[in-house]
């Protein structure tokens, strides 16, 4: 266990210091666009036009796209919701993407599986990296608290490999899903973590005292329900706390604790101050880091990362959301920050502090809004004040 530990560890450093050359030698860096479906057509395109503003001096690599394929509108044309093209141009083509939203349906519909789901898997995208922050978060009491939290989701298992069955039975009819837990992707789900923990607290070393939202040591949290599933959840927890233990580093410098994912929830909206990393099963950590959004203020602000260890696609958290899908009031913040840690992920570090500052100056003057954050502002207003700041 601890050989292949030590191979995870080696592989996501050598993918590092890999992206991390190539952006300081300037090299074209191509970024697949797949907007998908409902508004992603619009909140896409505008962290094009947020990275096509980016000036030279910051952004040293010239920018190119590729526009692909992929969505449940697209299924509805052509019968596959991602294409075998827009995989071969990922793999082939590009240096990482951005994925919009897709209207899975709730229903079952014969041969559709979300795009999504399956870009994950296909690229091995492994990890599902969200952040969370804020200067006066919204607490369930009614008090504003300074939150900053990284919510690692593991992407790849759990009840989200999709395999359902529907019986007939003498009571009527009844269903039954898998879910599957491995000691690999638990692994490398708490090896992402504690690294994460690591980095976060080197870059907060870096501020004034005064300016560190999270100020103790850092922490990372294993979310889980394992007094009731005992044996996957069982499994997820001790291969986490495992990670940590054959680690002296992560010992000597990171905390750790465990919450049950109800509890977790509860604590989250009464004090999310408490929380530096959380780390949790896929089903969990997608609904964590949902309803985390609401201490933010929208699911149009919070960015996230599907990480592998060569390859990120940035997916802003939101949905394809059809009500409001072609009237320009979509928020394009999360994947403009979805953007942002694209390239941070692809070793362009100042490039991504840049966008994240201009997106934080433009929600601080609190002139220029959509609806969902209580404006009148459009879709390209909010970009074009983005721009403007860059």
């Amino acid at each position: 266990m601890y050989s292949a530990l030590k191979t995870i560890q080696n592989t996501a450093r050598r993918a590092a210091s890999m992206s991390t050359a190539a952006a300081a030698t300037g090299k074209p860096l191509t970024i697949g666009l797949i907007p998908a479906d409902g508004i992603g057509r619009e909140v896409i395109p505008a962290a094009r036009q947020v990275l096509e503003a980016l000036p030279s001096d910051i952004m040293p690599a010239k920018l190119g796209f590729v526009d692909l394929d992929a969505g449940f509108e697209h299924f509805q044309k052509h019968g596959v919701a991602l294409p075998e093209e827009t995989l071969a141009a990922l793999k082939g083509d590009c240096d990482g993407a951005l994925f919009g939203a897709v209207s899975s349906p709730s229903h079952k519909v014969a041969g559709y599986s979300s795009p999504i789901v399956g870009l994950r898997k296909q690229m091995d995208l492994y990890a599902n990296v969200r952040p969370v922050i804020s200067g006066s978060a919204a607490t369930a009491s009614g008090e504003k608290r300074a939150i900053d939290m990284l919510i690692i989701r593991e992407n790849t298992e759990c009840l989200y490999i999709k395999e359902e069955e529907q019986f007939e039975g003498s009571d009527g009819k009844y269903a039954i899903a898998k879910r599957r837990i491995s000691e690999f992707a638990s692994r490398r789900a708490g090896e992402m973590a504690f690294s994460m923990a690591l980095q976060r607290d080197a870059m907060r070393k870096q501020l004034p005292a005064s300016e560190r939202t999270w100020a103790g040591r850092p922490k990372v949290t294993i979310v889980h329900k394992s007094n009731v599933l005992s044996v996957t959840d069982g499994l997820w927890r001790e291969t986490v706390r495992k990670v940590y233990e054959a680690n002296s580093q992560y010992k000597a410098g990171v905390d750790i604790e465990e919450q049950l994912v109800d509890s977790m929830v509860y604590r989250m909206f009464r004090e999310p101050e408490a929380f530096d990393v959380v780390v949790a099963p896929n089903m969990y950590g997608d609904i964590i880091s949902d309803g985390a959004a609401a201490l933010v203020g929208s699911l149009g602000l919070v960015p996230s990362a599907n990480v592998g260890d060569s390859f990120v696609v940035g997916e802003p958290v939101h949905g394809s959301a059809p009500d409001i899908a072609g009237k320009n009031i979509a928020n394009p913040i999360a994947a403009i920050r979805s953007a942002a840690m694209l390239l941070e992920r692809t070793g362009y570090g100042s490039a991504a502090l840049a966008i994240y500052r201009a997106v934080d100056k433009v929600l601080a003057e609190g002139q220029i809004k959509t609806p969902d954050l209580g404006g009148k502002s459009t879709t390209s207003e909010v970009t074009e004040a983005v721009c403007k700041q860059l």
